[in-house]
């Protein structure tokens, strides 16, 4: 391939409990770092029972403890959750323990529902300022603060790269306007992709950060050694999906499942995977080729949904040999 490939973990909690997620994010980062990734990145979510990204910063910190060279970030820190001075401060930290480590990804939506979004005591129209809030954040982290006399201490003078994340028009114009990358969330939410990435590109404006815009596509990929085994568990994460979000974390049985994923509302989730890999690992090589030219995508962030963290660390695995990621 001719783009680089990062991973977004969604720490995901099956069925043991969340210090098993911890666990296999890991041993995953510990593997990824060998195996020639890019980057990692977490998720903040709130009040999700299958996730276990919502202290992302820590996590991010778990995991940058144990291991060496690659690249950990927030994809992303949902900002008007939080004040942009606490950001700083977190990520002003984990930078100065792991310097030229860490990355910033910032989206502007809850990470969960209106009553999680209520218990965060989050204002409803906090969003509304995330333009500003990003440029009080940038400030912040490079040392020209836009609140005279507030500094962000650790951060100050950090200059934590700052990643607009977003599936829509307005985080394409977002990051031109303010010069940064933009990482499109396409793996969950595809519909504007193509639209978004034309739009940021043609809009694009240089920074101090940036000089020419860079496109981050994201993208599900479950590899295996036989396309059927692989297409087991891309079925098997969709009947998964239902559950979580029709049946609202109620268990179906395999015939049920399957009978809601042909309803519409099932469509609607198929939908979301319409941007996934699933094969032999030549298959989802020559997917992801194609995939990267659509997306004009300088790099792509790849999620699975694999069965069982075996099948999970097996798919990055067989991922990372058949593109020829250089180990360390």
């Amino acid at each position: 391939m001719t783009v680089p490939l990062s991973i977004l973990d969604l720490a995901h909690i099956g069925r043991g409990e969340a210090a098993e997620s911890f666990k296999a994010s890991v041993a995953l980062a510990q593997r990824a770092e060998e195996w020639g990734y890019r980057r990692i990145w977490y998720a903040e979510h709130h009040n999700m029972p299958t996730i276990a990204s919502s202290a992302t910063s820590v996590l991010i910190a778990h995991v940058a403890a144990h291991t060496n060279t690659i690249r950990l970030g927030a994809g992303g820190i949902m900002l008007p959750n939080h004040a942009p001075l606490t950001i700083a401060e977190q990520f002003g930290t984990l930078e100065t323990l792991h310097a030229g480590r860490i990355d910033l990804g910032l989206g502007r939506a809850p990470g969960s529902d209106q009553k999680t979004m209520h218990a965060l005591r989050r204002d409803p129209m906090s969003s509304d300022s995330f333009p500003q809030d990003v440029m009080e954040l940038q400030g912040y982290l490079t040392g020209n603060t836009r609140i005279p006399g507030i500094n962000a201490i650790p951060g100050k003078g950090t200059n934590v790269p700052l990643y607009i994340l977003g599936s829509s028009l307005f985080g394409a114009k977002l990051a031109a306007a303010l010069g940064l990358p933009y990482s499109f969330a396409s793996h969950f939410a595809p519909s504007a992709l193509e639209d978004a990435v034309k739009i940021y590109r043609r809009e694009f404006q240089p920074s101090e950060q940036l000089s020419e815009p860079y496109v981050i596509a994201g993208v599900n990929v479950i590899a295996a050694d036989t396309e059927e085994d692989a297409q087991q568990q891309f079925l098997e994460g969709k009947r998964a999906r239902i559950s979580q979000m029709v049946g609202q974390g109620r268990t179906f049985t395999p015939e049920e499942a399957d009978l809601l994923l042909e309803s519409p509302a099932g469509q609607q989730v198929l939908q979301m995977a319409r941007y996934s890999a699933v094969g032999t690992p030549v298959q989802v090589k020559k997917y992801l080729d194609d995939f990267t030219e659509l997306a004009q995508a300088d790099e792509l962030i790849v999620a699975t949904q694999a069965s069982g963290v075996e099948n999970w660390l097996r798919s990055y695995e067989l991922l990372a040999e058949v593109v020829g990621l250089v180990r360390a």
